[in-house]
């Protein structure tokens, strides 16, 4: 069987999904090494990502190794991966989907509704903060960054009062041992393809592609293509805030999306169905921007933005 070479970040989570695509390869009887990389995003770790505004920050420098073919296929999570991959590149599978919803930890608070005025909320993304601030502007909302025992720490440590993660990574690790509530996708609306691993390779290796093809989920790759439709149609990165959750209905798909203004004030949300995922992200998406979340996105892409406030 082939050799494979897996190209990940270092972190804690990024290691823990490219171990379980390898152990899945394995099984298959291929031989596969593991090979870290170090992405722009992982470099800067003292601002909010936010600020920094670079799509592909934690892809571009593992697509790079694939392009020279230092390794043969990439793991993400889907929700770093870029909407329009560049030609060379190919999405061989979208795996089964965790669960994408987010989830609020608190040592002290059961839930988000019983954070008392005031409360230290820790997040880095504009996408969370703005559905906090909708729900409960009196919240103040701080920067969170690091890997998941960074953060969970610093929730232990008494810097935040609590602090909202995405449930898939924390499932994944073992560490849902301060997850509260999980948080329904009509209060905080994920990131899209926030819960999913996305295999990328090159797109002129057919045998690796080939190789791949049995870790591909048909659910996944469906709900995730309606997520990635209105993302790429609304021109967002992975750092903006827009939201969408597609689900299987039937042999329909449910698409809720929402964007938002960072500081709440301004919460658009539509939802629609259809059959084919791409039309029916395109579809959700020109709705939102209808009803004006090209302003939004304009004064988010503009800079005139603030990104959560240091401690």
């Amino acid at each position: 069987m082939a050799r494979l070479r897996i190209g990940s970040r270092g972190s804690q989570l990024a290691m823990w999904q490219a171990s379980h695509v390898s152990a899945l390869l394995r099984e298959q009887g291929h031989h596969v090494e593991i090979e870290l990389i170090k992405t722009t995003g992982d470099k800067i770790t003292e601002v909010a990502l936010a600020q920094v505004g670079t799509k592909g920050m934690f892809t571009k420098e593992i697509e790079e190794a694939l392009a020279e073919g230092r390794v043969d296929l990439a793991v993400h999570s889907l929700k770093d991966l870029p909407t329009e991959l560049a030609s060379t590149f190919a999405l061989a599978a979208v795996m089964k989907r965790q669960d994408p919803r987010d989830v609020f930890l608190s040592l002290h608070y059961g839930s988000f509704r019983d954070l008392p005025k005031g409360a230290r909320v820790g997040t880095s993304s504009l996408r969370r903060q703005a559905q906090i601030k909708a729900v409960r502007p009196d919240l103040n909302i701080f920067p969170l960054r690091g890997n998941v025992d960074t953060r969970l720490r610093k929730l232990e440590s008494g810097e935040f009062d609590a602090i909202i993660l995405a449930a898939a990574g924390l499932n994944r690790l073992g560490r849902t041992e301060r997850v509260r509530e999980i948080l329904p996708v009509e209060v905080m609306c994920p990131a899209v393809g926030q819960g999913a691993l996305g295999i990328e390779a090159r797109a002129s290796d057919s045998a690796t592609l080939n190789d791949l093809a049995f870790l591909d989920d048909n659910a996944a790759r469906r709900t995730t293509a309606a997520e990635r439709a209105l993302l790429r149609t609304l021109g967002g990165g992975c750092q903006v805030p827009i939201g969408a959750h597609a689900v299987e209905v039937d042999s329909s798909l449910k698409l809720t999306a929402i964007v938002a203004d960072p500081d709440g004030g301004k919460l658009l949300r539509e939802q629609q169905t259809g059959q084919d995922p791409e039309e029916l992200g395109v579809r959700v998406a020109k709705a939102l921007l209808a009803s004006g979340a090209d302003g939004i996105l304009r004064a988010v892409y503009g800079g005139a933005v603030a990104a959560p406030q240091q401690p």
